[in-house]
């Protein structure tokens, strides 16, 4: 073998060396070690009173009542919190729910009535009056009227004068006026479509639309609800049954309504 041979021989040698250290060092890189994330705080957690289940409004909260931790920093002031009150489910236990309450809600003391209160009292707004009326189902929209629709009252009553062709007179007393109760039902059931179909119905009012109620009642061989649609209930209602109440010289004069006769009789 010429020496021309042996050195092309020797550089193939080297060459298949280099190529096969720069094979190995392509295929497995060296690791690369990577630095840890900067440490976090923990999160302050504080236990706060939650429901475990649905509570519907005017019945008992205690079977539902449970601590849940809750971030610190998402706590309202007005949770209740086992740090502030330790022994708030025993003390709540027989509170009532003063508006719906839902599974994991926080609670609140403005939404619950406390053991021993009127819980129709609770539920009324300042000024506002809690006044009966019968009802049944032909004259409550078929048992569909539930507690917080909006309902307008219509009076339907004889003619004064019996030889008048219509025999009845029908007049809106009370516009939009809100239902608080049907008899004792004071919300839907469960699934949002059965009714009771009631014989009371308790209407939400001021004082001055209490009397007009109490002497359309008097007057009135019927009264019926009419049910108004929920785009309606932020509607200002008139006061157009004040006649019924409100005569002429009111100050002097008291009216008198007998067998569904009316009369203005004078004071001294």
């Amino acid at each position: 073998m010429n020496k021309t041979r042996i050195v092309i021989l020797g550089v193939a040698v080297v060459a298949a060396i280099g190529a096969g250290f720069l094979a190995k060092n392509l295929a497995t890189p060296e690791p690369q070690v990577a630095s840890a994330p900067p440490g976090r705080p923990p999160v302050e957690m504080k236990d706060v009173l939650t429901l475990a289940s649905d509570v519907p409004m005017g019945e008992p909260v205690g079977a539902a009542l449970h601590w849940q931790e809750w971030p610190a920093e998402a706590v309202s002031p007005g949770f209740i919190t086992r740090k502030e009150n330790p022994d708030a489910v025993s003390e709540l236990q027989e509170a009532v729910a003063r508006v719906p309450l839902y599974t994991g809600e926080p609670l609140s003391r403005n939404k619950l009535v406390g053991a021993g209160e009127s819980f129709m009292s609770a539920i009324l707004p300042s000024g506002k009056r809690a006044v009966a009326t019968r009802i049944a189902a032909d004259t409550s929209a078929g048992g569909f009227i539930l507690p917080n629709d909006h309902v307008d009252v219509i009076m339907a009553r004889r003619a004064d004068d019996p030889s008048s062709s219509n025999s009845f007179v029908t007049e809106t007393v009370l516009e939009n006026v809100r239902v608080l109760a049907i008899d004792q039902t004071l919300q839907e059931d469960e699934d949002g479509r059965r009714v009771k179909i009631g014989e009371t119905a308790t209407l939400e009012l001021t004082a001055e639309e209490a009397e007009i109620i109490t002497a359309a009642q008097e007057m009135a061989d019927r009264l019926t609800l009419a049910l108004r649609s929920k785009a309606d209930a932020n509607e200002t209602a008139g006061k157009i049954g004040r006649h019924l109440v409100v005569g002429a010289g009111r100050g002097n004069s008291v009216r008198l309504i007998k067998s569904g006769d009316v009369t203005n009789e004078g004071t001294r």
